[in-house]
């Protein structure tokens, strides 16, 4: 009875994925060409209204049974971050981007991570420990920037500005400071763990990054730089298998872990624009699948949760205003990017999702249900403005003369 559950629940959610991703290819397509909205949110209700909370068709026996996918949707989305980050193309970029995208980024996890803090230390928390580590959490995916209403604003405006270039460069730098922030976090605090004696931060740290090289450096040895994309695709969903299952195992991060297999594949091989293409080519169904595990997997936290919510959403939104106005005027950038460029940094993207699907993911982690319940409700607000949001900002300094 147990296993035709299963199987009728993993054939709903292949035809919702196959659905979604049909529609994502010609309406939402169209959709965000014509309105500029960035899909995405309404993969997470799906998942909701197919989980437990509401309808029940993905059980939590059926969403635990395949959780193996969700890791492999962690991993591939941690290995397109890596693979973005290609040594030949970014040491082309001039020094200034990578500072004021750094110093963005810095300022938006230590406001927010300072703000959740004392807000979970009050009146929720037992022991100062429980609290920084959520604020820590909720701090990581506040860094995390959606690149892809970016990315649809350019394509629509048509236009070649270095208000543009900087927006595309921070959204990179966001996720990637998310990621290893989040990842650092799960070396710090680190569940018990089969080894035969205890590690250290630093220890679970290098055993993190090794995953991720030693497997990107296995699989260029011996696959090399094949020509077949078929084979390249089935040889990289093997690694990424192997790398996030070995991270899941040792109770470390998938992201990060994923994110140096990524490195490495991008930085070793001679075909960098087949490599990539492989990944993008299949990156929707796992987004689908990420989102849609995300909304099942969810559930309402037993504790008051309105304020740290709407205290993450205002901190986030005036942390990334304020904190890339003020890193682009440490840097003499701000006549070049205006004051408002960093509106276009204000959409969650998946990240913030794939770090609260590993936060729940970890057994002994402190409010798990609310930093879950903070990241699907950023996403929700953020995801369809968007894209609006950054056209707002870059037009407006275009305006200005900037083209």
């Amino acid at each position: 009875m147990v296993a035709w559950a299963v199987v009728t629940a993993s054939l709903a959610l292949l035809l919702a994925v196959a659905a979604g991703y049909l529609a994502a290819h010609v309406a939402f397509d169209w959709l965000a060409r014509r309105y500029l909205i960035v899909s995405g949110a309404e993969y997470l209700v799906l998942g909701i209204l197919l989980g437990p909370q509401v309808s029940g068709l993905l059980s939590e026996t059926v969403i635990s049974n395949l959780a193996p996918v969700v890791t492999l949707a962690l991993g591939w989305t941690g290995m397109i971050v890596g693979a973005q980050l290609e040594l030949r193309e970014l040491i082309m970029r001039p020094a200034r981007e990578f500072r004021i995208a750094f110093a963005e980024s810095s300022m938006t996890f230590l406001v927010v991570a300072a703000l959740e803090f004392v807000a979970l230390r009050s009146p929720l928390s037992d022991t100062s420990a429980g609290a920084l580590i959520a604020a820590v959490a909720t701090g990581a995916m506040a860094v995390a920037s959606s690149g892809v209403g970016i990315a649809l604003v350019a394509d629509v405006v048509g236009a070649s500005a270095r208000v543009l270039d900087q927006l595309r460069m921070s959204a990179r730098i966001d996720v990637v400071v998310a990621i290893v922030i989040f990842g650092l976090m799960l070396c710090v605090h680190h569940a018990p763990a089969p080894t035969s004696r205890p590690l250290t931060t630093t220890e679970w740290a290098v055993v993190c990054a090794a995953l991720g090289v030693v497997g990107g450096t296995l699989f260029h040895i011996f696959l090399g730089d094949t020509p077949d994309r078929d084979r390249l695709f089935v040889a990289l969903v093997g690694g990424i298998v192997t790398v996030t299952g070995a991270a899941a195992y040792l109770r470390l991060s998938p992201l990060l872990a994923a994110l140096f297999f990524g490195v490495v594949l991008v930085n070793t091989t001679a075909r960098p624009a087949a490599l990539l293409e492989t990944l993008t080519r299949v990156e929707r169904p796992f987004y689908f699948v990420l989102l849609i595990f995300g909304g099942a997997t969810w559930v309402p936290s037993h504790r008051s949760l309105i304020a740290p919510v709407l205290l993450f959403l205002l901190a986030r939104a005036a942390s990334k205003i304020g904190g890339s106005r003020l890193a682009a005027r440490m840097n003499g950038a701000l006549g070049e990017l205006g004051e408002h460029w960093g509106r276009g940094l204000l959409g969650q993207g998946r990240i913030a999702i794939a770090i609260g699907l590993s936060y729940v993911y970890q057994e002994d982690l402190p409010y798990q249900n609310l930093v879950f319940t903070i990241a699907i409700a950023s996403m929700l607000v953020t995801e369809f403005l968007s894209a609006r949001i950054a056209r707002a900002a870059v037009t407006a300094h275009l305006d200005h003369g900037e083209a």
